[in-house]
């Protein structure tokens, strides 16, 4: 590596490994043009043609069948990681023992064990360097707090527009466990907390955080899992993909469905329905944000507007309006080729953000981006959804949650 030049790799070629390799190969094109060469240097997974064609689509240099070659490779300064939860810890610890930055996507881990020694090694790495003398980087990904509009939002929080914020209202319901035939995977393996709530939870209680502040209590929490087992795959399976299964069967082991309700630092009580097993909706994310002088929402199907409503109109013409991003909504003016109103918004681009982001923080060239979250968030976010499992099992008691 040159000074001029920081070098990644990804770690995981399925659904969310490309879209950080989309990501990296986006990140020099957005925001201040001056900025190092990024050169893109691997794609890794077990599943050596699945790493070879996202290694095509996306641009990358050379494909590996072991993580360990990256963690082994001398010119490669940062790495996502972007696999199953359970391997996380594992090879979060070699790619730092060897130097390199590391971005790991959310959930932190696969349990609390392991997100709690990811921590100890983000304290005991982080006053070491890499080969340029740079403090190592250690980030989790939550890319829906990359949305423009929900920055919008955010910043009608903070400026006290909602006065103040009274409700949170989340919902992230999806579909892709509702065939009983489904296979088997990682995906339904684990403790209560690993379902529903840690893959599509973390998304939705780190972006109520987001907007509101810490979550300092749970209630009301119950889950349950709709389809009991389920058959093995006779091959890979890739991300929530349909694949050929056999006959044997393997139990379920953790939740499909959940409803909870927690209260948040700045005072709101938020209310969250999760599900995996919500016919209909493919990827069915919304947010809803109430005080008494104003209320805002927005929905992942609709990404590049959001409602609002307050006092500024007459009662004659009130009401939810709709408000499309543009060049002075945060995030949006030159985060992509078209940042003109009406053009859209893609969540991809919301990795494009993130890894910009990342590599800021690993060249120590802040532009106003919000850094990435740290692995010590990413462990707050396991406490909640610890607090959550709980009080589930538990009849819905109230859990506080300290940090």
């Amino acid at each position: 590596m040159s000074a001029e030049e920081l070098s990644v790799a990804v770690v995981g070629a399925g659904m969310a490994g490309r879209a950080h390799a989309y990501g990296y190969r986006q990140a020099g094109t957005v925001y201040d043009s001056v900025f190092p060469k990024i050169r893109l240097a691997a794609i890794a997974d077990a599943n050596v043609p699945l790493g070879e064609d996202a290694a095509r689509r996306y641009g990358f240099e050379t494909t590996y069948s072991d993580w360990r070659q990256v963690a082994e490779d001398p010119s490669i300064d940062a790495v996502s990681i972007v696999v199953g939860n359970a391997l996380h810890r594992e090879i979060a610890q070699g790619l730092l023992e060897t130097g390199k930055h590391v971005l790991c996507e959310k959930p932190l881990a696969g349990n609390l064990e392991d997100a709690r020694a990811m921590v100890e090694l983000e304290r005991e790495h982080g006053s070491r360097t890499d080969s340029a003398g740079r403090p190592l980087i250690t980030a989790t990904g939550y890319t829906v707090r990359r949305t423009p509009a929900l920055n919008a939002i955010r910043e009608r929080v903070e400026n006290g527009e909602f006065g103040p914020v009274s409700n949170f209202i989340a919902t992230y319901l999806a579909d892709y466990s509702c065939d009983p035939r489904a296979p088997m995977s990682w995906r339904y393996k684990g403790a209560p907390g690993s379902g529903a709530l840690g893959d599509l939870g973390s998304h939705v209680i780190d972006t109520g955080e987001f907007l509101n502040g810490p979550i300092t209590a749970v209630r009301g929490a119950f889950m349950d899992t709709v389809h009991k087992e389920r058959p093995l795959p006779v091959g890979n399976v890739v991300g929530h993909a349909h694949a050929e299964v056999s006959d044997e069967v393997e139990p379920v082991e953790n939740e499909d469905f959940l409803t909870f309700t927690c209260t948040f630092a700045n005072g709101a009580i938020g209310t969250y329905t999760i599900s995996r097993v919500a016919f209909g909706s493919p990827n069915g994310q919304a947010y809803q944000v109430v005080g008494p002088r104003a209320q805002a929402s927005w929905r992942i199907d609709k990404p590049a507007e959001f409602e609002y409503d307050d006092a500024q109109a007459g009662y004659q013409t009130r009401g939810p309006r709709r408000v499309l991003i543009n060049p002075e909504t945060p995030l949006f003016a030159n985060s992509c080729a078209m940042d003109a109103p009406g053009n859209g918004w893609n969540y991809n681009e919301n990795f494009v953000i993130q890894a910009r982001a990342f590599l800021e923080q690993v060249v120590g060239r802040p532009s106003g981006l919000q850094p990435c979250a740290s692995f010590a968030d990413g462990l707050h976010t396991l406490e909640v959804i610890q607090a959550v499992a709980d009080s589930a099992q538990q009849g819905g008691r109230e859990v506080a949650i300290t940090r």
